[in-house]
């Protein structure tokens, strides 16, 4: 491809006051405002100025300002400069500068941080309710969790320390902060961000994992969750994640760490029990039919002790594979991969659902690209506070993706705000009546149309009347 025409140096001019660089934006802050956004905001956040005078004013503003630039894009502070260009100011209120939400951030406390994860939690109950964003949640919803290492450069960055990160299967360590992420999904559905905080680098994976467990719970159930499952890696097989869970009165999948016991209760396991576990994209033997893989399951009851005399019988169930290290063994050399779990699906579905957990990866993918691809401020609490509105931000834009359906129900971050947020339009409003011209042959202008008629078009009791 090559230019229809020959450009000279003055040729490009920033001049236009009427082109909106993110139109999507409009249909996404109406559906955030007919999901009560600002008005939780209000309700839960009470900020004080305690820095700068009036640094803590408009909290609804300020933060619906931070969320609208994380969907464009911003990684950084600065970046919710691209909300002052052109004709952005002209269709929306309350557009802040960078120094204004950066100064606005420092105002918060931990406590604080606190109260905006409130509203987002409050916030994605509402949006299940406008939204059919779970769909088959009455059945069964997952609830997952894990943490990741988000590096860090500077030396004053509050709460930074040198934690473990394993990077192309080297572990290493790596100075950064670690936020602990909690997710629901289902069968049907990508996932959304029920709970996130944000820990020094150095703390263990699994710390303060119950009480995040047990306040995702209760925002699954408040969206009319039936059966629950919880799913994590070893480092939230403990003791008090599982007394959680039993308190609660829900499934869990919980990897496990091997000890002398689990490890006698494998090595107890009949070699005849192990049966074949069909993957997703599984080969079969064109032959015999039979699959080509070596991963074989099998279960065994296990009794856990959860200490001050309380046990709880489970279901162990071991998958175990060749190790590649020892191709051309005599015997075949194994690994193998235990969890525990209290649900009464089948072995080889058993073992499927547990292995599922890792779409929370694909979150993780999401927040990395988005706006945790750097943590901006030097202050904790800042920073727990930009964490929160992540949450907010990266459930809205599933939500619209839902509402937009298609391929935009599933679509990674990156792609909705591609195809459905920054889209230029220019803006009009011949006889004070707003137009949005947007580009003729937009590829995904079905879906962006289909979000706009199902949001612009909805009709909500508390919908005031807008001034052109």
């Amino acid at each position: 491809m090559q230019s229809s025409y020959t450009f000279t140096v003055g040729s490009a001019v920033f001049d236009e006051q009427n082109l909106v660089s993110s139109a999507g934006l409009v249909p996404v802050l109406e559906l955030a405002e007919q999901t009560g956004l600002s008005r939780l905001i209000g309700e839960h956040v009470d900020l004080p100025s305690t820095r700068v005078k009036s640094g803590a004013v408009n909290p609804a503003g300020k933060l619906t300002s931070i969320i609208a630039a994380m969907m464009c894009g911003a990684d950084s502070i600065d970046d919710g400069n691209v909300l002052r260009a052109s004709g952005t100011p002209r269709v929306f209120d309350e557009v802040y500068a960078p120094s204004t939400l950066g100064i606005f951030l420092r105002e918060f406390t931990f406590g604080h941080a606190n109260q905006l994860a409130a509203v987002g939690r409050a916030h994605l109950v509402a949006l299940a309710q406008r939204v059919p964003l779970l769909p088959g949640i009455g059945e069964r919803a997952f609830v997952d969790i894990d943490s990741l290492l988000r590096p860090v450069y500077g030396h004053a960055k509050q709460g930074a320390s040198f934690g473990h990160a394993k990077i192309a299967s080297r572990a290493l360590l790596r100075r950064g902060l670690s936020p602990q992420i909690t997710t629901i999904s289902t069968a049907q559905a990508p996932p959304v961000i029920a709970e996130a905080r944000l820990r020094s680098g150095k703390a263990a994976s699994g710390r303060a994992a119950a009480a995040q467990i047990k306040a995702g719970i209760g925002t699954a159930r408040t969206c009319r969750a039936g059966t629950i499952m919880v799913r994590g890696d070893t480092a939230f097989g403990t003791k008090k994640v599982i007394t959680t869970c039993a308190q609660e009165g829900v499934e869990f999948s919980l990897s496990v760490s091997r000890n002398k016991r689990i490890t006698k209760t494998i090595h107890s396991i009949d070699d005849d029990a192990y049966t074949p576990v069909h993957y997703p994209g599984a080969v079969a033997d064109p032959d015999t039919g039979q699959l080509i893989s070596d991963a074989e399951v099998a279960e065994t009851p296990y009794t856990l002790r959860l200490g001050s005399g309380r046990t709880i019988t489970v279901r162990l169930v071991v998958r175990r594979v060749k190790d590649a290290r020892y191709p051309e063994a005599l015997f075949p050399v194994w690994r193998y991969h235990p969890f525990v779990t209290n649900s009464d699906l089948p072995t080889t579905e058993a073992d499927l659902t547990h292995r599922r957990h890792a779409i929370i990866e694909t979150t993780f993918a999401d927040l990395i690209d988005g706006p945790l691809a750097h943590i901006p401020s030097g202050l904790y609490s800042a920073n727990c506070a930009w964490l929160a509105a992540a949450v907010i931000a990266h459930n809205l834009l599933r939500a619209a993706g839902t509402l937009a359906g298609g391929t935009a129900a599933v679509a990674r971050g990156a792609t909705l705000r591609r195809d459905l947020v920054n889209v230029p339009a220019r803006f009009a409003a011949p006889a004070r009546k707003p137009i949005l011209h947007l580009p003729a042959h937009w590829p995904w202008q079905t879906g962006w149309k289909t979000l706009w008629d199902n949001v612009i078009g909805y009709y909500y009791p508390s919908a005031q009347p807008r001034a052109a």
